[in-house]
């Protein structure tokens, strides 16, 4: 599992082998997405489906493999499994037989050690139904509902929906606006976006297209344009924009286009803004002045995409802060949501992409080691807008 899927809520599937995880997920989904056996070990690597849930609207399910798989094998799988706990916004426990056994306690230690909500379901419940005593010591120590549910007879599938409804923290789904803080009603909002190597085929890339989208739900008007056709578009129109938004690549050309009275950001910095911990961003990015030679830097990709020699996280990020630093410096990059090969604390610095493909709890969960051990975290469009010497100028849309 590499990414995140468009800012989706992610419900994560957990439970022993062979307890009808991927027959749950079918039948959530309407679709036989999961292979069924009565095999157990039928499910080896995490399997993602998309749907969508009235109230909430589209979610990614994630069917896991045992939490109780057995061999050198079972272990790397459950090494998965618990990888994906790190990458979700909600957990599903399956149960079954009224088992509650060491598996099943550590991995509720872990939903509730890392404050991840998550309900019950105690499955198979037509050939033994739940403890009502177990039911209430689950309810009254974790505080969530168990349902009793039959996979082969689902007719209670609304009451899980309404249970998953209702456990879904809502902060998962309903995302502040990108910019409703920053323009009113009919402002006109404009968007810098080059087409060089990197910009995919005959459309544009995501941070662009939500911007687009967020503008319009905030009753604005939207002009698109390239950064040779900014000035002149300027110049020749007489058109005052509440603000410019341009990729974080060309925000030097950005700035000496666009007149230093309108306000000025990039789409890197918007994100960064809208997906949490900008405050973290704003005391880190200046620790770029103070590395030192031999020190390492990590760039954290959340996606994976084809690299070109234009990449601006493996490329020219690294070019250019070698080049402001004037210092020898170490870089690696870890793309997806993949673990690190080091420690966190080998980092002298961490650079964030937009995070554009993922939730804002999988960025916050990100950046949590660094920020626990006090490595300065910056983001794409800060760490460049601070080398190209624009950096108060981008920044300050978002300030007080």
């Amino acid at each position: 599992m590499q990414k995140g899927k468009e800012g989706k809520p992610h419900i994560g599937i957990f439970g022993r082998r062979n307890y009808g995880k991927s027959s749950l997920l079918n039948v959530l989904t309407g679709q036989q997405i999961a292979i069924v056996s009565d095999q157990p070990g039928t499910t080896t690597d995490p399997v993602k489906k998309s749907m969508e849930i009235p109230g909430i609207g589209p979610v990614v399910l994630i069917d896991t493999a045992g939490i109780d798989d057995t061999g050198d094998l079972g272990i790397q799988r459950i090494h998965k499994t618990m990888q994906v706990l790190e990458r979700i916004d909600m957990a599903i426990l399956l149960i079954s037989n009224n088992e509650l056994g060491e598996c099943e306690l550590s991995l509720l230690h872990e939903m509730h050690a890392s404050g991840t909500p998550f309900l019950i379901i105690h499955g198979k419940s037509d050939l033994v139904p739940a403890d009502p005593d177990l039911c209430s010591y689950l309810q009254n120590k974790y505080h969530v509902p168990v349902v009793e549910f039959n996979n082969t007879h689902p007719d209670n599938l609304e009451e899980l929906i309404r249970a998953i409804r209702n456990f879904m923290p809502e902060t998962a789904y309903r995302q502040p606006s990108l910019l409703g803080d920053l323009v009113g009603q009919q402002d006109v909002v404009l968007l810098i976006t080059p087409i060089d190597t990197e910009a995919p085929e005959g459309r544009l890339i995501l941070p662009q297209v939500q911007a687009i989208r967020d503008i319009l739900d905030n009753n604005c008007i939207a002009i698109v344009l390239k950064e040779d056709q900014t000035g002149s578009f300027l110049k020749n129109t007489g058109i005052m924009p509440k603000l410019v938004v341009c990729d974080t690549s060309v925000i030097l050309k950005a700035d000496a286009s666009v007149p230093k009275n309108i306000p000025l950001t990039g789409f890197s910095i918007l994100l960064a803004h809208h997906k949490g911990e900008f405050e973290k961003y704003l005391e880190g990015t200046p620790a770029i002045s103070r590395l030192d030679d031999g020190d390492r830097v990590l760039i954290m990709e959340s996606c994976t995409h084809h690299v070109s020699c234009d990449d601006i996280g493996r490329f020219k990020i690294p070019q250019w802060m070698s080049s402001f630093t004037g210092r020898k410096l170490d870089f690696d990059v870890v793309s997806g949501l993949d673990h690190l090969v080091k420690p966190i604390t080998d980092y002298a610095l961490v650079v964030q992409c937009g995070g554009c493909m993922i939730t804002r709890r999988q960025l916050s969960r990100r950046l949590k080691p660094a920020i626990d051990a006090n490595v300065p975290v910056t983001n794409y469009g800060m760490a460049i807008a601070y080398m190209q010497g624009v950096y108060e100028r981008a920044i300050a849309p978002f300030l007080p």
